[in-house]
């Protein structure tokens, strides 16, 4: 196949900046929502610009990824970054939570482009000798700027606004946009074919049906109630003739093929049971820092520095040793790291000093980092250039299911206990409790002025239920971590260099 002379470097450049933006965006709301709300108002409503996010970004994920298997990485993957620096720029001009939640929804369009190509792109202009390398750098990106929003978040909060947690992107976004348009030229020939449009509406209102019935029961409705039964069976029902017509489609968006391979199917597995529980680490911290301790926004996000480090040295190490160590070997001992920081967790007080949860948040990072790079070569593995697209799409909707489910599944134990314990300790000794303040939101546990207002008895029981409900979510949170370790058990034995490299490799030094 005819080569094409790329500016390697140049182009990494743009892939990382894209996934730097995309990824930050996940979270980087997270630590600015007390704000937003303050300023723009929709408490009720401030999970939407979360769901938003996530529910496009998970939808397009496969859909992008077969879309550029099909008809080029290039077209779709600026597609992506021009549609979320404008949903960006939007953002930072809501008037109203509603607004802020549709123009996030343009965002994680764009975001599920990006993602979905960017580790693709990557395989096919890198060298096979140097995929290893590569691989854990983007590993590492992605985990750290996962990490590092909440702390960017606060930050940018605390002392500047919270709408340049959005306009940051524009200046990031315009110089990926010149790298990739100017310098990454595709050779690789891409196959006029007919796109299931079937299947993709069956997805998208899958994956709509789930998400919006996971952040709304318990909320906005009760779990038993029509709307939330409904999406539920919404979900149900879609899901089946997804699968349904994915078997039967020449050229399906979500190759259920694929996953008789053994590697990609434990692959599959171990990013989304790994991203639950990493999610859980990430989104309790700064609450228990916020709440238990009384730090602030910023605090809360300089927390997970520690975690970050981890998990870029692990993704680092993670990605150097793929040609040497099969991929199992190189994840279980992480896996097993993973599962010491967050059983570490489990044993933290009102009394637990900072330095203490500083070393747990270096293991859990450390446990977490090797599968942001490990499991994106894996996957691809056993692939032709022309299902890479595919297929990597498919683990990052993977893993993004994963930590929604975390957040959502983990945020309801957390919150149930936590009004389990508050109704049993006020009713019992009579405490005063400040009225028309709901103590389940995290947002008004971790309210200065809020925290001020109170006695001495009232705030100490309440974080002392704030932090045993953290806890025990901790403690939760181990059943995917095993699980996560279970699979990478019965992992293949492959590794990097026995990958055979078919038609990927497009550049030249």
């Amino acid at each position: 196949m005819k080569q094409v002379q790329n500016k390697m470097g140049v182009i990494i450049t743009g892939l990382m900046l894209a996934i730097l933006m995309a990824s930050m965006d996940n979270t980087i709301v997270a630590t600015a929502m007390g704000t937003i709300v303050g300023e723009i108002g929709g408490l009720d409503k401030f999970v939407w610009a979360t769901s938003a996010y996530m529910v496009a970004e998970m939808a397009g994920m496969p859909i992008f990824g077969k879309l550029s298997d099909m008809y080029g990485r290039k077209r779709f993957f600026v597609f992506g970054i021009v549609v979320f620096m404008i949903g960006s720029a939007l953002c930072g001009l809501a008037e109203s939570i509603v607004q802020l939640s549709a123009y996030r929804a343009i965002q994680g369009i764009g975001a599920g482009a990006m993602v979905s190509i960017a580790f693709t792109i990557m395989f096919d202009v890198v060298p096979p000798e140097n995929r290893g390398k590569m691989t854990g750098m983007f590993g590492a990106l992605f985990g750290m700027s996962s990490v590092a929003a909440p702390l960017l978040g606060g930050y940018i909060t605390d002392y500047l606004n919270w709408v340049w947690i959005f306009y940051i992107n524009l200046p990031l976004g315009l110089i990926a946009f010149v790298l990739i348009v100017f310098f990454y030229k595709e050779s690789t020939e891409h196959s006029k074919q007919k796109i299931d449009f079937l299947g993709g509406f069956l997805l998208v209102g899958a994956i709509i049906c789930l998400m919006f019935g996971v952040e709304l029961g318990g909320k906005a409705y009760a779990w038993g109630s029509p709307q939330i039964l409904g999406l539920f069976a919404g979900f149900a029902i879609l899901t089946i003739l997804l699968v349904f017509v994915e078997k039967k489609a020449a050229e399906p968006i979500i190759s259920f093929r694929m996953f008789r391979n053994r590697l990609y199917a434990t692959s599959n597995l171990v990013a989304m049971l790994g991203g639950a529980t990493f999610i859980t680490a990430s989104m309790f911290i700064p609450i228990y820092i916020q709440g238990v301790l009384g730090g602030t926004a910023t605090n809360a996000g300089l927390i997970l520095l520690p975690m970050m480090v981890g998990s870029v040295v692990t993704a680092t190490v993670g990605g150097f040793l793929m040609s040497k160590l099969p991929y199992r070997t190189i994840l279980i001992p992480t896996l097993i790291i993973l599962i010491a920081g967050m059983a570490l967790l489990t044993t933290l007080s009102t009394e637990s000093s900072r330095l203490l949860i500083t070393v747990y948040m270096i293991l859990v990072g450390l446990g977490i980092g090797a599968s942001f790079s490990v499991l994106s070569s894996a996957a691809i593995h056993s692939f032709p250039a022309a299902q890479r697209g595919a297929a990597t799409s498919t683990q990052n909707f993977n893993r993004s299911l994963g930590m929604t489910l975390g957040i959502t599944i983990f945020g309801i134990i957390q919150s149930h206990s936590l009004t389990d314990k508050l109704t049993q300790a006020f009713g019992s000794s009579g405490t005063n409790i400040p009225k028309n303040i709901n103590f389940s939101d995290p947002y008004v546990l971790m309210n200065p002025a809020i925290r001020q207002s109170m006695d001495g008895n009232t705030l100490n029981t309440i974080t002392e239920g704030l932090s045993s409900s953290i806890v025990g979510t901790f403690a939760w949170s181990l059943i995917p971590a095993v699980l996560a370790l279970s699979a990478a058990f019965i992992m293949s034995r492959e590794k990097l260099a026995q990958a055979t490299d078919t038609d990927g490799y497009s550049a030249s030094h």
